[in-house]
């Protein structure tokens, strides 16, 4: 017998070791503790007495309060990894979630900024040389934000158009190399001309201290330059959007943007093509924005 809550902190402790991301921790550790509360509230403490039956019966709940199915699939999702993980260690006898199903989530249309949004983006924090490079290299490389916040000066090799930023390992994501185009390059480089000669930390993008920019901070920068920008319902992931939605525009290769934009299955990518008039592939050089 192993009790709900030993084996949520038993869960919890393995995503850390792993190196999963903190906010998909908690995302994690939130949706497990709601199934919990439910079940104990049906007096089911021991993780073996989990039933299928059972968890259908929350998920169903979950809808009739009005929970929308992207946010299901997400707890269902939860809930087949907990269980999942207890069972390949030997926690409990078997796995209650094995066949429990994904609610139909119709994909969202990725929002994808215009030539004059995009522009009118540039324009806004042209001044802050700091968040013009931040804005370039999101647009221009398609990395995730977590990414570019990891970055170090060490991963970055400029090299006249030709250069490349390494992207480590972090998580479930593997490690790749992202080329740069004149325009990334140049707004890197005119960046390190102004960063902090003196900062002690090898982050890329770092405050006037010296320590390095967090997520939090780059996010709530460019939330401001979005208003400034006069751009509305913008996220900082729609620069990645339009980086992806942009190249399949120009016909480049799907695998090519799958691999630069560090997607695990190709399906990811092809997931666009629903939302883009994109020409017939071909292997063409990564144009800027």
């Amino acid at each position: 017998m192993i009790s709900l809550l030993d084996a949520h902190k038993k869960f919890i402790m393995d995503l850390r070791k792993k190196g999963r991301a903190e906010a998909t921790v908690i995302a994690y550790s939130k949706d497990i503790e709601q199934l919990i509360t439910y079940l104990h509230g049906h007096d089911i403490d021991d993780a073996n007495k989990t039933t299928l039956k059972e968890i259908n019966q929350f998920m169903a709940d979950l809808l009739e309060e009005g929970l929308t199915n992207k946010t299901i699939s997400r707890k269902t999702n939860s809930t087949r990894t907990f269980f999942k993980f207890l069972r390949i260690q030997n926690l409990i006898e078997h796995n209650p979630a094995q066949n429990l199903e994904h609610p139909e989530v119709k994909a969202k249309k990725p929002k994808i900024l215009s030539k004059i949004e995009y522009r009118a983006l540039r324009d806004s924090s042209r001044k802050d040389i700091r968040t013009a490079g931040i804005v370039e290299l999101l647009l221009q490389t398609g990395i995730r934000i977590g990414e570019l916040s990891r970055l170090n000066v060490s991963d970055v090799k400029l090299n006249g158009g030709q250069g490349e930023i390494f992207i480590e390992a972090f998580g479930s994501h593997e490690a790749r190399t992202v080329p740069l185009n004149d325009a990334a390059e140049e707004a890197i480089k005119s960046y390190l001309d102004e960063r902090p000669k003196n900062a002690k930390s090898d982050h890329l993008f770092i405050t006037k201290t010296g320590r390095p920019l967090l997520v939090r901070n780059i996010r709530a920068t460019l939330n401001r330059y979005f208003d400034k920008a006069g751009l509305e319902n913008i996220k900082v992931n729609d620069l990645r959007h339009t980086f992806i939605a942009h190249h399949i525009k120009q016909g480049t290769s799907l695998i090519t943007i799958s691999k630069i934009a560090g997607h695990k299955r190709l399906s990811t990518t092809e997931k666009y093509l629903e939302f883009v008039n994109a020409p017939k592939e071909q292997k063409v050089e990564l144009d800027e924005l």
